[in-house]
């Protein structure tokens, strides 16, 4: 089929207008019914992806291994690993904007998913660690010049790429960025003379400067010079065991109590949003400042346009669809909880478009510069300046709509999307039970 090349411009407001991630937005502008053959690095494939860590070590294990000569999915990986999580959190610091997160993934709050997902389909792999820059430094190179790529995971401030200012920069800029809030996995798979080439899901080669990644590397204890490197893939990957295990964690994940980290999250969000009695509600937050970047962290979370990957139901549709011909009698149960996590993808875009919603002008420009540093990550090394002006006026331009609110939110109507929501997600567990029976 013969596809035409969409330019960058209308790639990026489709992106703001439809909430889609760069290489899905590329392929509705082509027409293409299929993806475009991969760009190759230093031998690497660079393949693209929706989420950090899902893509990742997909992309990991199919550079590394056969898997039996099928191709090893996105999807598939977010299920065997668990699944979908539910999550809605405000960090707070005296003098600062609260800064939302909300959780999509298993175990969100965790940063061993991929060791997790690579036990259960038994992957080899070695975690190295040191409390010297210089030596995880050395030991990156030394891999990368064997021609091993590891599995990092830089603080994504520091590291540079996404244009994410410093602390001291927010002063009237709009939210505050924590050290540590936004690390993410990331593959190092080759040096160069300029630095060192990373894949985060971009279309292209993007460097970095190796002293910076190494400044990036270190900047979160938690996960400070962590290296992952994968020795083995099996030939043949377990993958009917894993696929029922995975969907077993993703029901008691989502099913458990916790009102943080589980699906009664949306059920409390719901409520904050329009409560003006509790400290944590929304009117008492943000009755005088710091709505916007709160509203835009809203739809930055839930569409695969932003950062982070989206609200990932749809992948996880997708999951349980391949998931299907492993599942026996139980088939037919993946195709319902498939069908009503669809069902739950479309009402959080409906919650990210009344967040911050497309007609109004002032969001929609918020909207364009998101998609624009999105893609420029996307595009690598050559959108350098294109998403640093982008970043630079995305900043200047919170801070001032933080200041004075370019239309007032339906909160209202965001609260009930939310519980349609918490409900639809609810549904959905119950079929998922179903595919284990």
């Amino acid at each position: 089929m013969t596809t035409r090349k969409p330019s960058e411009a209308r790639i990026r407001t489709r992106m703001a207008r439809t909430g889609e991630s760069y290489p899905t937005a590329r392929a509705e502008l082509s027409g293409a019914r299929t993806a475009p053959r991969p760009v190759t690095d230093a031998g690497w494939a660079l393949r693209g992806g929706l989420h950090a860590e899902t893509s990742n070590v997909t992309n990991l294990l199919t550079h590394l291994g056969d898997t039996s000569g099928a191709e090893l999915t996105e999807a598939m990986l977010l299920g065997v690993g668990g699944g979908l999580g539910a999550g809605y959190m405000l960090w707070e610091i005296k003098g600062q904007t609260p800064n939302l997160f909300l959780g999509f993934r298993y175990r969100w709050t965790f940063h061993d998913w991929a060791e997790r997902t690579m036990d259960r389909l038994g992957v080899g792999y070695q975690v190295k660690t040191t409390g010297s820059s210089k030596a995880a430094s050395a030991a990156l190179h030394e891999r990368l010049a064997d021609g091993t790529p590891v599995m990092i995971a830089p603080d994504r401030q520091l590291v540079g790429y996404w244009h994410l200012p410093p602390e001291p920069a927010l002063a009237g800029r709009g939210r505050p960025v924590f050290s540590g809030a936004r690390r993410s996995p990331v593959v190092a798979y080759a040096v160069t003379d300029d630095g060192i080439r990373l894949d985060d899901r971009n279309l292209a080669p993007l460097t970095v400067d190796a002293d910076t990644l190494a400044d990036a590397r270190a900047r979160v204890s938690s996960t400070k010079n962590r290296m992952i490197v994968v020795d083995s893939v099996p030939e043949t990957l377990p993958l009917a065991d894993a696929v029922r295990a995975g969907i077993a964690d993703c029901v008691a994940h989502l099913d458990a109590k916790a009102a943080t980290v589980a699906l009664p999250a949306w059920s409390k969000w719901s409520r904050l949003v329009t409560d003006p009695r509790n400290a944590k509600g929304w009117p008492t937050l943000y009755g005088k400042a710091g709505m916007v970047t709160t509203l835009l962290s809203v739809w930055e979370h839930v569409e695969p346009a932003g950062l982070t990957g989206g609200n990932l139901r749809g992948l996880y549709a997708d999951f349980l669809d391949e998931a299907a011909p492993l599942l026996g009698d139980s088939a037919d149960a993946a195709a319902d909880a498939a069908q009503l996590f669809r069902d739950s993808a479309q009402l959080w875009h409906e919650v990210a478009e009344t967040a911050l919603p497309w007609d109004v002008p002032e969001y929609a420009r918020l909207r364009e510069l998101v998609a624009t540093i999105s893609a420029g990550v996307a595009a690598g090394d050559s959108a350098v300046a294109e998403r640093a002006e982008a970043a630079d006026t995305l900043w200047d331009l919170i801070g001032e709509y933080d200041r004075k609110l370019p239309a007032e939110p339906d909160l209202a109507r965001l609260s009930e999307q939310i519980q349609a929501v918490y409900d639809t997600e609810r549904e959905a567990v119950g079929a998922l039970r179903h595919v284990l029976k």
